[in-house]
Protein backbone atom coordinates (compact mmCIF):
# COMPACT_ATOMS: atom_id res chain seq x y z
CA UNK A 1 0.00 0.00 0.00
CA UNK A 2 1.61 2.91 -0.88
CA UNK A 3 2.05 5.83 1.51
CA UNK A 4 1.64 9.18 1.83
CA UNK A 5 2.10 12.01 4.78
CA UNK A 6 0.47 15.35 4.53
CA UNK A 7 2.48 17.66 6.30
CA UNK A 8 0.49 21.40 7.17
CA UNK A 9 3.03 23.68 8.23
CA UNK A 10 3.48 27.76 9.01
CA UNK A 11 6.24 29.40 9.53
CA UNK A 12 7.90 26.14 10.35
CA UNK A 13 11.89 27.05 8.37
CA UNK A 14 13.71 26.36 11.24
CA UNK A 15 12.59 22.82 11.25
CA UNK A 16 10.84 21.83 8.11
CA UNK A 17 13.99 20.81 6.32
CA UNK A 18 15.15 18.36 9.60
CA UNK A 19 11.29 16.98 9.09
CA UNK A 20 11.83 16.20 5.64
CA UNK A 21 15.20 14.45 6.27
CA UNK A 22 14.01 12.55 9.58
CA UNK A 23 10.73 10.95 7.17
CA UNK A 24 13.52 9.84 4.72
CA UNK A 25 15.66 8.38 6.90
CA UNK A 26 13.38 6.48 8.71
CA UNK A 27 10.60 5.33 6.85
CA UNK A 28 11.02 3.30 3.97
CA UNK A 29 8.06 2.90 0.32
CA UNK A 30 7.11 6.29 0.66
CA UNK A 31 5.02 7.37 -2.14
CA UNK A 32 4.37 10.97 -1.37
CA UNK A 33 5.00 13.73 0.77
CA UNK A 34 2.51 16.74 0.34
CA UNK A 35 3.61 20.32 2.65
CA UNK A 36 0.85 22.23 2.63
CA UNK A 37 2.17 26.02 3.49
CA UNK A 38 -0.43 27.99 4.97
CA UNK A 39 0.93 31.58 3.81
CA UNK A 40 4.22 31.14 6.27
CA UNK A 41 5.75 34.98 6.37
CA UNK A 42 9.48 33.18 6.69
CA UNK A 43 11.37 30.51 4.03
CA UNK A 44 9.40 27.67 4.61
CA UNK A 45 7.86 27.82 1.21
CA UNK A 46 10.91 28.15 -0.16
CA UNK A 47 12.68 25.77 1.22
CA UNK A 48 10.41 22.96 0.18
CA UNK A 49 10.18 24.40 -2.88
CA UNK A 50 14.23 23.64 -3.20
CA UNK A 51 13.40 19.97 -1.97
CA UNK A 52 11.23 19.28 -4.67
CA UNK A 53 13.61 20.14 -7.10
CA UNK A 54 15.79 17.13 -6.09
CA UNK A 55 12.80 14.88 -4.79
CA UNK A 56 10.02 13.96 -6.82
CA UNK A 57 7.94 12.32 -3.80
CA UNK A 58 7.80 15.86 -2.16
CA UNK A 59 5.18 18.05 -3.29
CA UNK A 60 4.26 21.61 -1.80
CA UNK A 61 0.80 23.51 -2.02
CA UNK A 62 0.59 27.12 -1.06
CA UNK A 63 -2.39 28.72 0.17
CA UNK A 64 -2.54 32.33 -0.72
CA UNK A 65 -3.70 33.85 2.83
CA UNK A 66 -3.60 32.04 6.30
CA UNK A 67 -6.72 29.67 6.81
CA UNK A 68 -5.28 27.39 9.57
CA UNK A 69 -4.17 24.02 10.10
CA UNK A 70 -7.42 22.44 9.59
CA UNK A 71 -7.69 24.40 6.20
CA UNK A 72 -4.05 23.01 5.28
CA UNK A 73 -5.43 19.36 5.97
CA UNK A 74 -8.35 19.55 4.29
CA UNK A 75 -6.31 20.86 1.36
CA UNK A 76 -3.38 18.23 1.92
CA UNK A 77 -5.92 15.21 1.88
CA UNK A 78 -7.68 16.54 -1.84
CA UNK A 79 -4.32 16.10 -3.06
CA UNK A 80 -3.09 13.19 -1.74
CA UNK A 81 -2.42 9.55 -4.35
CA UNK A 82 -1.42 7.14 -1.85
CA UNK A 83 -3.37 4.48 0.01
CA UNK A 84 -2.83 5.48 3.31
CA UNK A 85 -2.41 8.86 5.02
CA UNK A 86 -0.51 9.90 7.91
CA UNK A 87 -0.64 13.73 9.15
CA UNK A 88 2.73 14.75 10.51
CA UNK A 89 3.45 17.98 12.17
CA UNK A 90 6.46 20.41 10.66
CA UNK A 91 7.72 21.31 14.42
CA UNK A 92 9.67 18.03 15.24
CA UNK A 93 7.18 17.32 17.87
CA UNK A 94 6.16 13.64 16.82
CA UNK A 95 9.14 11.43 15.43
CA UNK A 96 8.60 9.98 11.77
CA UNK A 97 10.35 6.85 13.39
CA UNK A 98 7.10 6.26 14.68
CA UNK A 99 5.21 5.30 11.47
CA UNK A 100 6.11 2.22 10.74
CA UNK A 101 4.37 1.40 14.16
CA UNK A 102 1.36 4.02 13.52
CA UNK A 103 0.19 2.44 9.87
CA UNK A 104 0.88 -1.20 11.09
CA UNK A 105 -3.06 -2.12 12.06
CA UNK A 106 -3.91 -0.19 8.98
CA UNK A 107 -1.48 -2.54 7.07
CA UNK A 108 -2.81 -5.88 8.82
CA UNK A 109 -6.01 -4.87 7.81
CA UNK A 110 -6.85 -5.10 11.54
CA UNK A 111 -7.74 -1.15 12.11
CA UNK A 112 -8.59 1.76 9.54
CA UNK A 113 -7.51 4.68 11.49
CA UNK A 114 -4.55 4.94 14.05
CA UNK A 115 -3.87 7.76 16.61
CA UNK A 116 -0.64 8.48 17.85
CA UNK A 117 -0.68 8.29 21.79
CA UNK A 118 1.10 11.23 23.52
CA UNK A 119 -0.04 9.12 26.77
CA UNK A 120 0.98 5.47 25.99
CA UNK A 121 4.69 6.80 26.40
CA UNK A 122 6.80 4.05 23.70
CA UNK A 123 10.33 4.90 24.79
CA UNK A 124 10.22 8.99 25.70
CA UNK A 125 8.49 12.04 26.60
CA UNK A 126 9.74 15.63 26.86
CA UNK A 127 8.61 16.83 30.50
CA UNK A 128 6.99 19.83 29.73
CA UNK A 129 3.47 22.19 31.02
CA UNK A 130 1.38 20.19 33.76
CA UNK A 131 -1.68 22.25 32.78
CA UNK A 132 -1.67 20.75 29.11
CA UNK A 133 -1.57 17.48 30.89
CA UNK A 134 -4.49 18.60 32.69
CA UNK A 135 -6.03 19.67 29.50
CA UNK A 136 -5.96 17.12 27.53
CA UNK A 137 -7.10 14.61 30.17
CA UNK A 138 -10.76 16.63 30.77
CA UNK A 139 -11.16 16.90 26.81
CA UNK A 140 -10.07 13.35 26.60
CA UNK A 141 -12.37 12.18 28.82
CA UNK A 142 -15.02 14.20 27.91
CA UNK A 143 -14.95 12.95 24.53
CA UNK A 144 -14.85 9.13 25.69
CA UNK A 145 -17.83 9.66 27.88
CA UNK A 146 -19.82 11.13 24.40
CA UNK A 147 -18.35 8.81 22.48
CA UNK A 148 -17.90 5.88 24.28
CA UNK A 149 -14.66 5.15 23.41
CA UNK A 150 -11.31 4.42 25.31
CA UNK A 151 -9.26 6.28 23.51
CA UNK A 152 -6.09 7.43 25.66
CA UNK A 153 -5.04 10.92 24.12
CA UNK A 154 -7.98 12.86 22.15
CA UNK A 155 -5.80 15.73 21.08
CA UNK A 156 -3.09 14.08 19.63
CA UNK A 157 -1.87 14.91 16.36
CA UNK A 158 -0.55 11.90 15.05
CA UNK A 159 -2.67 10.08 12.81
CA UNK A 160 -2.90 7.32 10.53
CA UNK A 161 -6.17 6.69 7.99
CA UNK A 162 -6.92 4.45 4.67
CA UNK A 163 -7.05 7.57 2.00
CA UNK A 164 -10.40 6.99 1.35
CA UNK A 165 -11.44 8.37 4.85
CA UNK A 166 -9.01 11.38 4.26
CA UNK A 167 -11.21 12.19 1.02
CA UNK A 168 -14.20 11.27 2.02
CA UNK A 169 -14.25 13.51 5.62
CA UNK A 170 -16.41 16.77 5.88
CA UNK A 171 -14.19 18.89 7.45
CA UNK A 172 -16.18 21.65 9.07
CA UNK A 173 -14.35 23.02 12.15
CA UNK A 174 -11.49 25.34 12.08
CA UNK A 175 -8.12 26.23 14.02
CA UNK A 176 -7.14 23.06 15.88
CA UNK A 177 -10.74 21.57 16.07
CA UNK A 178 -10.03 18.85 13.45
CA UNK A 179 -8.60 16.70 16.19
CA UNK A 180 -12.18 16.28 18.48
CA UNK A 181 -14.10 16.39 14.88
CA UNK A 182 -12.27 13.83 13.10
CA UNK A 183 -12.26 10.94 15.88
CA UNK A 184 -16.27 11.89 16.70
CA UNK A 185 -16.90 11.80 12.69
CA UNK A 186 -14.88 8.35 12.42
CA UNK A 187 -16.76 7.26 15.45
CA UNK A 188 -20.16 7.78 13.59
CA UNK A 189 -19.04 6.10 10.60
CA UNK A 190 -18.17 2.81 12.87
CA UNK A 191 -14.15 2.71 11.29
CA UNK A 192 -11.99 0.48 13.45
CA UNK A 193 -9.53 2.80 15.81
CA UNK A 194 -6.48 1.92 17.31
CA UNK A 195 -4.13 3.73 19.73
CA UNK A 196 -0.89 3.49 19.12
CA UNK A 197 2.33 4.52 21.39
CA UNK A 198 4.22 7.20 20.29
CA UNK A 199 7.42 9.01 21.53
CA UNK A 200 6.53 13.14 22.14
CA UNK A 201 8.79 16.15 22.21
CA UNK A 202 6.91 18.64 22.74
CA UNK A 203 8.10 22.39 22.19
CA UNK A 204 8.04 25.24 24.62
CA UNK A 205 6.40 28.66 23.60
CA UNK A 206 9.67 29.95 23.06
CA UNK A 207 10.23 27.32 20.71
CA UNK A 208 7.28 28.14 18.84
CA UNK A 209 4.07 26.13 20.03
CA UNK A 210 0.86 28.05 18.88
CA UNK A 211 -1.65 25.83 20.60
CA UNK A 212 -3.41 28.63 23.04
CA UNK A 213 -6.38 28.17 26.56
CA UNK A 214 -8.90 29.84 23.28
CA UNK A 215 -8.25 26.44 21.09
CA UNK A 216 -9.19 24.51 24.49
CA UNK A 217 -12.32 26.13 24.97
CA UNK A 218 -12.66 25.79 21.05
CA UNK A 219 -12.25 22.02 21.76
CA UNK A 220 -15.18 21.55 24.25
CA UNK A 221 -17.69 23.26 21.78
CA UNK A 222 -16.62 21.28 19.20
CA UNK A 223 -16.58 17.83 21.22
CA UNK A 224 -20.33 18.42 22.04
CA UNK A 225 -20.98 19.93 18.20
CA UNK A 226 -19.63 16.55 16.91
CA UNK A 227 -20.84 14.23 18.82
CA UNK A 228 -24.89 15.31 19.77
CA UNK A 229 -25.58 17.45 16.43
CA UNK A 230 -23.41 15.77 13.65
CA UNK A 231 -24.93 13.00 11.76
CA UNK A 232 -23.31 10.14 9.70
CA UNK A 233 -24.87 11.98 6.76
CA UNK A 234 -23.06 14.93 7.50
CA UNK A 235 -20.13 13.63 8.24
CA UNK A 236 -18.53 11.79 4.99
CA UNK A 237 -19.03 12.14 1.86
CA UNK A 238 -20.46 9.19 -0.28
CA UNK A 239 -18.04 10.27 -3.33
CA UNK A 240 -14.18 11.51 -2.36
CA UNK A 241 -13.34 14.96 -1.89
CA UNK A 242 -11.36 16.19 -5.32
CA UNK A 243 -10.66 19.87 -4.63
CA UNK A 244 -13.97 21.13 -5.82
CA UNK A 245 -14.07 23.72 -3.36
CA UNK A 246 -16.60 22.66 -1.58
CA UNK A 247 -15.89 23.75 2.24
CA UNK A 248 -12.88 25.48 1.17
CA UNK A 249 -11.86 28.98 2.84
CA UNK A 250 -12.97 31.98 1.19
CA UNK A 251 -10.80 33.15 -1.40
CA UNK A 252 -8.07 30.41 -0.60
CA UNK A 253 -5.71 30.05 -3.54
CA UNK A 254 -3.72 26.55 -3.63
CA UNK A 255 -0.10 26.77 -5.80
CA UNK A 256 1.60 23.59 -6.14
CA UNK A 257 5.25 22.95 -6.80
CA UNK A 258 6.94 19.73 -7.24
CA UNK A 259 5.36 16.25 -7.40
CA UNK A 260 4.36 15.56 -11.16
CA UNK A 261 5.71 18.44 -12.46
CA UNK A 262 4.52 21.60 -10.56
CA UNK A 263 1.39 22.83 -11.86
CA UNK A 264 -0.73 25.51 -10.07
CA UNK A 265 -5.02 25.31 -9.21
CA UNK A 266 -7.02 27.33 -7.84
CA UNK A 267 -10.18 26.62 -5.88
CA UNK A 268 -13.34 27.72 -7.26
Amino acid sequence: MKLSIVIPAYNEARTIEAILDRINEVVSDLHEVVVVDDASSDETANLVRQRTAVDSRVRLLQHERNAGKTAALRTGFAAVTGDIVVIQDADLEYDPADIPDLIAPILEHRGDVSLGSRFMVKRAGRVLYYRHYLANKFLTFLNNVLTDLNCTDVETGYKAMRAEIAKALIIESSGFGFEVEFIAKCKKAGYRLFDVPINYFGRTYEEGKKITFRDGLAAIYFIFKFNLFTTRENSFREKEFRSSGEGEEPGARIQESGGTGGSSAQDN
